[in-house]
C-alpha cells in the first residue's frame, strides 16, 4: 500500500506516469517472435542477462566508492546499474550490424526479471547507506514498467487497427518523454548540479564506456561471434536509465540528488551508442 501510495505522490507521480508510456510503447512493439530467441538460445540470454545484472552493478559500486561520491548521488549511479537494458539498445545494435534478436530478446528478459533483481540488487549495494524499501520497489516497477507493457501487447494483440495507427508515432513519442523526465529532474536540481554536476557526469560516461568495453570482452573471451559480441556490448552498456530516475523519484524522494544519474545517463547513453553504432558499423 505505502508503494501505491507513493506512486500517487508528485513528481513522482508523473515521472511514473511518463514512464509508463514509454514502457506501453514497447508493448506494442513487442511480438511474441521476440521471446522465440528466449527458447532457441538460452545460453545467449543466460550470458547476456548474467553480464547485465553483474558487470553494471558491480561498476557503479566501485566507480560510486572510487570517486567518494555522498550517498544521494552513490544511490543514483547504482539504481542505473542495477536496472535492465533499454529499448534504444536495440536500435543501436541494428545500426551497428549485431545480432538484433539476441539484443531484443536480451531487453526482453532482463526487463522482466527487473522488478525481482533491480530492488534485490540496490539494497545489496546501497542498503547500507540508505533505506531501501525492496518490496515497495518491486511493486512500483510492476505498475509502472510491467503493467505497461502488459497493456500494450493486449492492446496490439485484441485492437490491431488501433495500435496500427498510433505505433509509427510511438517512437517520437517515446523520445519526446524521455526528455520531459529529464528536464523535470534536471530542473529539479539544477541548484545543485554547480556542486556536483561534473563529477556525476564523469562517473555516468565511464559507467557506460566501462559497460560497453567489458561487455564486448566478456563476449570475446567466450568466442561468440563478433554479430553477438556487438549485441552483447551495446545491451550491457545501454541501461533502462528513465526506470532509474523514476525509482529515484519515486521511491528516495529525500535523496533528490539520486535522480540525476539516470537523467544524465538517458543522454549520454545514447550520444556514446551512437559512436559505437558508426564504430561498427564501419567494420565488416
Amino acid at each position: 500500500m505505502n508503494a501505491i501510495t507513493s506512486l500517487l505522490s508528485a513528481p513522482g507521480m508523473l515521472i511514473s506516469v511518463l514512464l509508463g508510456v514509454i514502457m506501453f510503447g514497447m508493448g506494442m512493439a513487442t511480438k511474441v517472435e521476440d521471446f522465440k530467441v528466449v527458447f532457441s538460445r538460452p545460453a545467449d540470454i543466460a550470458i547476456g542477462c548474467v553480464a547485465q545484472f553483474t558487470i553494471m552493478p558491480a561498476l557503479a559500486w566501485a566507480l560510486s566508492r572510487l570517486f567518494g561520491l555522498d550517498e544521494a548521488l552513490a544511490l543514483g549511479v547504482i539504481l542505473v546499474g542495477c536496472c535492465p537494458g533499454g529499448t534504444a539498445s536495440n536500435v543501436i545494435t541494428y545500426l551497428a550490424k549485431g545480432d538484433l534478436a539476441l539484443s531484443v530478446g536480451m531487453t526482453s528478459v532482463s526487463t522482466l526479471l527487473a522488478p525481482f533483481l533491480t530492488p534485490a540488487l540496490t539494497l545489496l549495494l546501497a542498503g547500507k547507506a540508505v533505506d531501501v524499501d525492496a518490496c515497495g520497489m518491486f511493486v512500483g516497477i510492476l505498475w509502472v514498467v510491467i503493467l505497461p507493457i502488459i497493456l500494450g501487447f493486449a492492446a496490439k494483440r485484441y485492437f490491431p487497427g488501433f495500435t496500427a495507427r498510433i505505433a509509427r508515432f510511438m517512437p517520437t513519442v517515446s523520445s519526446v518523454v524521455i526528455c520531459v523526465i529529464i528536464a523535470l529532474v534536471l530542473s529539479a536540481n539544477a541548484k545543485r548540479l554547480s556542486s556536483g554536476g561534473p563529477t556525476v557526469f564523469l562517473v555516468v560516461a565511464l559507467h557506460n564506456l566501462c559497460g560497453l568495453a567489458l561487455g564486448y570482452v566478456l563476449a570475446a573471451a567466450l568466442r561468440l561471434s563478433e554479430p553477438k559480441r556487438r549485441a552483447l556490448c551495446i545491451e550491457v552498456g545501454m541501461q533502462n536509465s528513465g526506470l532509474a530516475a523514476t525509482l529515484a523519484a519515486v521511491h528516495f524522494a529525500a535523496y533528490p540528488m539520486a535522480a540525476l544519474p539516470g537523467a544524465i545517463f538517458s543522454v549520454w547513453h545514447n550520444l556514446s551508442g551512437a559512436f559505437v553504432a558508426r564504430m561498427f558499423g564501419r567494420r565488416k
